[in-house]
């Protein structure tokens, strides 16, 4: 459900010629729900390094999750673990959850200028899940953990060298991301800021700190549930 006070206007975005989408719960709904696998990978990761029963497992993954940003980061921290290794077993998932999305396919190609994925998942990954949305040709590159030296989202270094990288006008950009705090960087940067809900946000259990009421609403300028129709508004010639 589109906040209908944030719909946007073609003129909104007239300026952006960079356009940077986060791909998890991003580029495919929330309730498709394909990160509950890598969730459930991360957790067998943990119990199995650290010889822990599963309970106690997911709860230190998510500790490390909310304090590094990625419970990749948080393991190679305080234990010392090979990321290569951890994000391969991590995103050995079933993509089949995903099907072709036509009409968000030819919305992001129809947008002017260059496209990027930037995820704090790996580039294996946002390909395998771009290329079973049938949206992966319209890219014309993709950021991911290992690029960032595992620093992720929402750390402004890695926002830093995303953007350095790619020679980014950030003044002439939009970012697209589910997580609020990941587009604080972004907004203070001078991108247009767009963040993707779950479309039945009341039948979603999230994390106090994933709630747009618990993070600064000045660096969200646009809300909406439905990317396809939301980049339709961009693009459509009619008002």
């Amino acid at each position: 459900m589109t906040d209908k006070s944030l719909l946007p206007h073609r003129d909104d975005f007239a300026h952006v010629r960079d356009w940077v989408f986060d791909l998890d719960n991003t580029l495919y709904p929330h309730h498709i729900n394909l990160f509950a696998q890598i969730d459930r990978n991360m957790t067998a990761y943990v119990a199995q390094l650290l010889q822990m029963d599963p309970a106690e497992a997911k709860l230190l993954q998510k500790k490390y999750y909310h304090d590094h940003g990625t419970t990749l980061a948080g393991l190679m921290l305080h234990h010392g673990v090979d990321p290569n290794d951890f994000l391969e077993k991590a995103h050995a998932i079933d993509y089949s959850a995903l099907l072709p999305d036509a009409n968000l396919g030819a919305a992001i190609r129809a947008l002017p200028g260059r496209k990027f994925i930037f995820t704090n998942g790996t580039v294996a990954h946002a390909e395998a899940a771009a290329r079973a949305l049938g949206i992966l040709d319209h890219f014309d590159d993709i950021f991911d953990i290992v690029a960032a030296d595992y620093q992720p989202k929402p750390a402004g270094s890695t926002y830093d060298k995303f953007t350095s990288l790619n020679r980014i006008d950030t003044r002439n950009a939009a970012m697209f991301e589910d997580l609020p705090r990941n587009l604080s960087v972004p907004k203070a940067l001078g991108m247009k800021t767009v963040l993707l809900v779950p479309r039945n946000l009341g039948s979603v259990v999230l994390e106090s700190w994933e709630l747009a009421e618990n993070t600064d609403p000045g660096s969200i300028d646009f809300v909406t549930d439905d990317l396809a129709s939301f980049l339709e508004r961009l693009i459509s010639a009619d008002d």
